[in-house]
């Protein structure tokens, strides 16, 4: 399999784009937001400048009648900051737990629409940090951050103004500062941007190898394999501790120089602020003015730091978010393709050709007809071909040349969904939700009646089984069917594409899981299932397909013989090698185990003219 050639990340101006369609989503909630946030700073400062009058007017000139209206205005403003921070947090915590909502399912929607090879080279945990993960980023965009950030500007100018009117010799000192505060921290932002990049990606990794490991914890165990799996996880946890240190490294050494700045504007307004005040051109009140504004001041800009690594936090998982956004689903390219309605089922390969790798075909020059009703089933050594002729027939890729027609169309110029939602399929690992096995059934057509679902389950011998459950068809069958047997899944499987009634069926050695009893006892479900349409099978016991309309044999991705099974005999070539050593291990298993027993081949007559429409005993 390719692997997905590495990308460039998107850049900043790709990242700001996508952030202005989520603020503009919700400008109305931000500005309201704002609006508050900007109430209660102002609010705020009442305290501040109170403190002014306080020292110059109540108790340095004794005017104690000021007294009540100074505690009355700063009542006031607590109360209206209070309110407004309260407000603020509702406003903008319940716009970005919904946009954070939304940008989710957005993801989620996209991923479900790739097409199957992206799947095969992209890890489900990996898929998962994007969606759920990655997205938890954007409430520092569209939530409080953004608006914090916005205020915090704001506030820091009113204090700036504030600080020129008491004193702009002291104030022009104290700027300087704070601008190269603003060049650190565009500089230290610029160098974490990175870090924050790969480590969604380095936890993305360690992700998807935890799901691997603990959805294969069988085969872990059987093999013995816990320790080998405890180290492949310490390395990758490693690499993202590597990681977390490195940009704990960077925000603290933006803190500490930020300390280090405001330590500096501290010691110069001690030092000029006592001589203004020892010139007389500052009083005791405005000194005291001049430092809690100082603060004022000072306090956003250190919030700034902090919601800017946050937001920077959040670009990087907006670039993540962004190239999957950008991965081509299958509904892209249906533009202009037409509607199919209910099909009568005749499919046709017309020189088909398919490579997954470049320039290394898999499959080279498929041509065959499969007309309405009829069974091909495929055969072939592993890696002949056969799923993935089965995957183009379900429509997982696309031809690199040549055609493929159901009912005489082009599938290429048909709606994939309109065509999907006619096929139905039984799989050799047939894949079961952690729901009820009501549900699994029913998975398949959601809106069908209990009747239905059990008549399905009866056609695929599952019933009695399912009968046995205390809970019967609401019996939870735990993730992937973990508590049922590989027979009984697969016989769930078999009601599953039973109840959805389809044109076109895929049967992928559809009985391989289930012991002679019960093959036998769904033989006549699955042929009531074939009845009357175009089913296609995959077989590795040749036995099961004697009744085949066609027999496709593949190697090396051709078709080297076709025909019906005692056509193929007939013809004594590679099906017939083929069904020989397959008859001589069988009876050298079950008749004479042991012993190196070579039975005498059967001889097979070719009827001149095959009549009436075969089924595969599968």
């Amino acid at each position: 399999m390719s692997e997905t050639p590495k990308k460039k990340p998107p850049g900043l101006a790709v990242v700001w784009r996508e952030s202005k369609s989520l603020i503009w989503t919700r400008r109305y909630r931000l500005l309201l937001g704002l609006f508050l946030l900007l109430v209660g700073r102002l609010a705020g400062m009442v305290m501040p400048a109170s403190s002014k009058w306080l020292i110059d007017e109540v108790i340095q000139k004794q005017r104690a009648e000021l007294l009540p209206w100074i505690a009355l205005a700063a009542g006031a403003a607590t109360l209206i900051s209070a309110a407004s921070s309260f407000s603020l947090s509702m406003v903008l915590g319940v716009a970005a737990q919904k946009s954070i909502n939304e940008l989710r399912m957005k993801v989620q929607s996209h991923v479900g629409r790739l097409p199957v090879s992206y799947f095969t080279t992209h890890k489900s945990g990996e898929l998962v940090t994007r969606i759920m993960n990655d997205a938890e980023g954007i409430r520092n965009i569209v939530g409080t951050g953004l608006v914090q950030l916005v205020g915090g500007l704001f506030t820091s100018i009113i204090g700036l103004t504030v600080l020129f009117w008491l004193n702009w010799r002291l104030t022009s000192v104290t700027l300087v500062l704070l601008l190269a505060f603003a060049v650190m921290m565009g500089f230290g932002f610029g160098r974490l941007r990175p870090l924050f990049r790969e480590r969604s990606k380095l936890q993305a990794d360690l992700n998807g190898r935890l799901v691997e490991t603990l959805g294969g914890i069988r085969v872990v165990k059987a093999y013995t394999a816990e320790k080998r799996e405890e180290r492949t996880f310490a390395h990758g946890a490693h690499r993202v501790l590597r990681n977390v240190v490195k940009t704990m490294v960077g925000v603290s050494t933006i803190s500490s120089l930020a300390s280090l700045l405001f330590g500096l504007m501290g010691l110069g307004m001690g030092v000029i602020g006592a001589r203004e005040v020892l010139a007389g051109r500052m009083s005791l009140g405005d000194i005291f003015m001049y430092l809690v504004f100082t603060g004022l001041v000072v306090t956003p800009l250190i919030q700034i730091s902090a919601i800017g690594t946050q937001i920077t936090e959040a670009f990087a998982g907006l670039d993540r978010i962004r190239e999957i956004l950008e991965e081509p689903t299958e509904l892209e390219g249906e533009k202009g393709r037409g509607r199919l309605d209910s099909i009568h089922g005749d499919l046709a390969f017309e020189d088909v050709w398919f490579e997954y790798n470049k320039d290394l075909p898999v499959l080279k020059g498929i041509s065959f007809k499969s007309p309405a009703g009829t069974t091909t089933a495929l055969v072939g050594p592993s890696g002949s071909g056969k799923s993935t002729l089965i995957g183009l027939v379900m429509a997982f890729y696309q031809p690199k040349k040549g055609r493929i027609l159901v009912d005489g169309k082009d599938l290429a110029t048909v709606r994939l969904a309109d065509y999907r939602s006619q096929l139905g399929i039984v799989l050799q690992d047939n894949f079961l939700f952690a729901g009820t096995l009501r549900e699994n059934i029913a998975y398949s057509r959601p809106g069908a009646s209990f009747e239905e679902i059990q008549e399905a389950a009866k056609v695929a011998h599952c019933h009695e089984f399912i009968e046995s459950f205390p809970k019967g068809y609401d019996t939870v069958v735990g993730e992937r069917g973990i508590k049922l047997s590989g027979g009984q899944r697969q016989r769930v499987a078999i009601a599953r594409a039973v109840l959805k009634d389809p044109r076109l069926l895929i049967l992928d050695e559809a009985t391989s899981s289930l012991d002679s009893e019960s093959e036998e006892k769904i033989q006549s479900g699955l042929a009531a299932l074939l009845k009357g349409r175009t089913t296609f099978v995959i077989a590795h016991r040749l036995s099961t397909i004697r009744d085949a309309d066609q027999i496709l044999v593949l190697d090396d991705g051709k078709i080297v013989e076709r025909g019906n099974h005692d056509e193929l005999l007939a013809l004594g070539r590679r099906y017939k090698d083929l069904y020989d050593k397959q008859y001589r291990l069988e009876l050298n298993r079950f008749i004479n185990p042991g012993e190196d027993f070579t039975p005498e081949r059967p001889k097979v007559e070719v009827p001149q003219k095959a009549t009436g429409s075969r089924r595969p005993r599968l």
